[in-house]
């Protein structure tokens, strides 16, 4: 499996530079607006690590891979060329050249991506590639090992979280197109990813000793991107 950013390698002008930005926390709590509206800001990169995982689901389920057999996943982790762009105004995910940005966010992905990210083989290539594009930093970078695994020495390390329910209602907002997908489901489906996530094995969801949580239940997108913004202007 080939990754190669379509993006810029480098930071942008008048970047912040060589930060790292970590953001890690459960799905739902609103990582992916807040890291977008945070690059942005900051004149930073952006990469969105779920997506990788989420483009590796989409493609075993569409080999008819059974994706809850570990080596059967393992078996074909290396095949898909997966590309990724990170401009967080455009953010792009290719596989074998076609973009996949729509299907990897569909529900039946989402069901199936805690089992395909919990194997060691998936995670071990996924980091070390991740690793490639954060290159020498200049990047808000978003998942739920960031801080931990992928960049333990990330300058500003931010666990974003909110209630279940809020987290439950966010998701099921993103699948309105789903009719099967209400908050009840969603609610159900969440916390059997959320447990997944948080007992595997290899690089389990938690929060990094080092990292600010940010509690996003009571507030708004700008405030998230506010405070993370003062975080890392309290380090200049």
């Amino acid at each position: 499996m080939r990754w190669a950013s379509q993006g810029p390698t480098t930071p942008r002008e008048g970047a912040i530079v060589p930060i790292v930005i970590a953001m890690d926390g459960p799905s739902g709590s609103g990582k992916s607006s807040a890291s977008k509206g945070v690059a942005r800001a900051l004149g930073l990169r952006y990469l969105d690590t779920g997506a990788m995982y989420r483009a590796m689901t989409w493609w075993m389920l569409r080999e008819g891979v059974p994706v809850e057999d570990p080596a059967a996943v393992a078996a074909r982790a290396m095949d898909p060329v997966l590309d990724s762009g990170t401009d967080p105004a455009a953010p792009t995910i290719t596989v074998d050249g076609a973009d996949v940005s729509g299907p990897i966010r569909t529900r039946e992905v989402t069901n199936a991506v805690s089992a395909v990210s919990s194997v060691p083989a998936v995670r071990t290539r996924l980091v070390q590639l991740q690793r490639e594009i954060i290159g020498i930093g200049g990047i808000v970078v978003e998942g739920r090992d960031i801080g931990t695994v992928v960049a333990p020495d990330a300058q500003v390390k931010v666990y974003l979280t909110a209630s279940e329910e809020v987290r439950a209602r966010r998701r099921a907002g993103d699948l309105a197109a789903d009719p099967g997908a209400s908050v009840t489901v969603t609610r159900a489906e969440q916390a059997r990813r959320d447990r997944i996530d948080s007992t595997r094995a290899a690089s389990p969801l938690t929060k990094a000793a080092d990292a600010q949580e940010i509690d996003s239940t009571e507030l708004g997108l700008d405030e998230v991107i506010e405070a993370v913004v003062r975080l890392v202007k309290e380090r200049e």
